[in-house]
């Protein structure tokens, strides 16, 4: 089984409008999850979903959060299984290059792991969605 799950986008825009996007409580409220969130090594964040998400609930620690890098622990609620993410971004020409990259589901056992690699390929397909619509509805470029 593979371990990662990766993710590409890019965006037609500015690198800092991307970073604060992916790294502002605030931002992520608005366009992802209800975030207590804060792009500092060490803060302890919590996600809150709706029960519509098939969760409610994913904790973690912040890890690094140097501009353009951001990586945190990630912990599904009633698991005790830690995996971690990481967002990476690029400038390139004018616009932002995205790598967005999930790792250590592997730490789940057996068939669970297959299963929470599924759900969370699609569901970092859907908050790249989300994000491209934010980051269009915000600074109105495509």
């Amino acid at each position: 089984m593979k371990d990662a799950i990766i993710k590409e986008q890019i965006f037609n825009h500015d690198i800092d409008k991307v970073w604060n996007a992916i790294s502002v409580g605030e931002e992520i409220s608005t366009w992802f999850i209800n975030a207590d969130f804060k792009p500092q090594p060490g803060y302890k964040y919590t996600f809150t979903a709706g029960e519509e998400k098939g969760c409610t609930q994913i904790t973690g620690i912040v890890k690094e959060a140097d501009p353009y890098t951001l990586i945190y622990t990630w912990m599904v609620e009633n698991t005790d299984v830690e995996t971690t993410v990481k967002w990476t971004l690029e400038a390139v020409d004018g616009k932002t290059k995205l790598i967005l990259e999930h790792s250590g589901i592997s730490n789940y056992t057996n068939d669970t792991a297959v299963t929470m690699f599924g759900h969370f390929s699609a569901g970092w397909d859907n908050c790249i969605n989300l994000l491209t619509e934010y980051l269009t509805k915000e600074v109105h470029a495509g």
